[in-house]
């Protein structure tokens, strides 16, 4: 369990103000300068040594990511850093409440890593929904600037340095970095192929790194305290501590920041006052947003919240957004639900996803109803499996995944609702009739 003092977002409930001089007082912005001194690499080299990975939901090594910056920058390519901030996998908020109630822990975060990359411009990119985040954020942003802590010569540093806030699109494939860059420079938001990958060529044709809010919001902490005090929570390539976001059929969903590879079970019963019904009432449980698959109960009696861990039990961390389902909840109609969320957002331009996701969804849709026969269940996941990897993106993975996870672990739901529908109806040739009244 994460003790108080060790929690690096110490406003996440918005209980304090969010502006200046009362993050001053939290710790934010103290000793920027000085940590700006120690030069580029020795940043790059502690967030690599803390062990930091990606918390937007590919766990990618932040620090490793930051190398692939080129060293010099020219003239005519200069370098950017951009911060996804489109937070739109169903059942994650934890970067809007960064956003609302701590601001200038993440601004601080861009000055630090951008001056890494050297970068001199940073673009945020909100989600289109988050209005009141937005006029928060470029309320902060304002006061960063009159304070002298980004803007020419931000902190004293000699260092210029600009930052941005950009409102997006409203579509789920902004937040996949390529179609985040598009979008942001004014077209269609739809992924690129790549390579080439960003940090060669990302926004307007140059150098860039894409990063998560919250794995920006971290690092200055991580300066200010050390890379192995961060290093010193959860396991060995999981460490650090993480905001993880619980809903759906718990006592008292919630944000809260914890350390990695704490006991999923833990997570639930000491921050959420346990599963609706008590821990036995549990059903599954989406352990990292809507695009990992599920896990049952009896994995979830001993998983660790972890990326290992996870990806061991055939999940995954994702985003943190642990989804709790109870015995109540149809999984079959439930996972319907997500499969047309990611038809809908599909941006259409490769046939796996464009095809796949609306065929799969239809299929789903008759499941639920039990309108389908015993052998479209190994149909659908045949399906899934050519989807998943034959995509620009990831989002073909992740409308894939959670039908993978339904027929991995709950198959016998799907067989017993085909059974029950089919019950007292003649069959001809393997067709349902209706019989006549």
């Amino acid at each position: 369990m994460l003790l108080d003092k060790d929690r690096i977002f110490t406003n996440l409930y918005g209980r304090q103000d969010w502006r200046l001089e009362a993050a001053k007082q939290r710790g934010a912005w103290n000793s920027t300068k000085e940590l700006m001194e120690f030069g580029p690499e020795w940043i790059s080299d502690q967030i690599k040594a803390s062990g930091l990975r990606g918390r937007g939901g590919a766990g990618f090594p932040t620090g490793l990511k930051w190398t692939f910056m080129p060293k010099v920058v020219k003239p005519d390519r200069p370098h950017y850093l951009v911060v996804n901030a489109d937070e739109s996998e169903p059942g994650t908020c934890k970067d809007r409440d960064i956003m609302r109630h701590d601001p200038h822990l993440l601004i601080e975060g861009c000055l630090i890593a951008s001056y890494a990359m050297r970068a001199n411009k940073c673009y945020i990119y909100l989600r289109g929904e988050y209005i009141y985040e937005r006029e928060v954020l470029e309320k902060a942003i304002a006061e960063a600037y009159a304070a002298g802590l980004v803007g020419k010569n931000a902190c004293g540093s000699g260092w210029d340095f600009d930052i941005y806030a950009h409102h997006g699109a409203g579509a789920y494939i902004c937040g996949e970095e390529t179609a985040l860059l598009e979008s942001l420079e004014g077209k269609k938001g739809q992924p690129r192929l790549k390579p080439p990958f960003p940090a060669n060529a990302g926004l307007y044709g140059c150098p860039t790194t894409v990063n998560n809010v919250e794995s920006i919001a971290v690092a200055p902490t991580i300066l200010r305290r050390g890379a192995g005090w961060f290093a010193g929570f959860g396991r060995p390539n999981n460490t650090g501590t993480k905001v993880f976001c619980i809903s759906g059929h718990v006592e008292r969903p919630c944000n809260v920041e914890e350390e990695m590879s704490i006991p999923l079970k833990t997570l639930i019963e000491e921050h959420c006052g346990g599963v609706r019904g008590g821990w036995g009432n549990l059903k599954a449980i989406i352990p990292g947003g809507s695009s990992v698959p599920m896990i049952p109960k009896d994995i979830c009696d001993t998983v660790l919240m972890d990326f290992d861990a996870l990806r061991d039990v055939k999940s995954g961390l994702g985003t943190a957004a642990v989804i709790v389902m109870d015995k109540s909840t149809d999984l079959v109609r439930a996972i319907a639900r997500i499969a047309y969320f990611y038809k809908h957002e599909s941006c259409g331009q490769c046939t796996p996803c464009r095809e796949g996701t609306g065929w799969m969804w239809r299929v789903l849709e008759r499941m639920v109803k039990g309108e389908a026969e015993t052998s479209e269940i190994d149909t659908l996941l045949d399906v899934a499996s050519q989807v998943e990897g034959h995509t620009i993106c990831a989002l073909g993975d992740a409308a894939a995944w959670p039908i993978q996870g339904l027929i991995r672990h709950f198959r016998q739901e799907i067989e017993d609702r085909i059974t029950n529908y089919r019950q007292g109806r003649p069959h001809v040739q393997g067709v349902t009739l209706t019989a006549a009244e």
